[in-house]
């Protein structure tokens, strides 16, 4: 049976989806952007920017039961390649050994003109 995830510490689902859902005792996260709660994208440095987002999953997570330490996948997407290694210091301050699986990939354009985008998937036990 799926569930829907909510919480008020992340942005609203501003279309058909929502901000998690948990299957089993498998979660997988919609992406979130570095948008503020009130809607607005948050300008700041890439670094600042992928902070945001990971609190935001962070959050999500929280509200499905799972931390960081539950998570198994990992989906970055970028509209510029140049800034991948300071992406990668601020995502990865938020796991340790054994790390998730991940892909970083570069894409042309992002909602609301966003710079990057994370998803995670993440399994607690059953």
């Amino acid at each position: 049976m799926i569930s829907k995830i909510y919480t008020e510490e992340a942005p609203k689902a501003v279309g058909p989806y929502s901000q998690a859902v948990v299957n089993g005792n498998v979660i997988f996260t919609a992406g979130q952007i570095h948008m503020g709660l009130d809607g607005k994208l948050v300008d700041g440095t890439i670094e600042e920017q992928t902070h945001l987002i990971m609190k935001y999953l962070q959050a999500v997570l929280k509200a499905a039961g799972a931390t960081f330490k539950d998570v198994v996948k990992a989906t970055i997407y970028v509209t510029d390649m140049s800034v991948y290694a300071r992406i990668n210091a601020a995502y990865g301050s938020y796991f340790s050994d054994p790390f998730p699986a991940r892909e970083t990939v570069c894409v042309k354009e992002l909602p609301a003109r966003a710079k990057i985008e994370i998803s995670v998937i993440a399994v607690t036990p059953a």
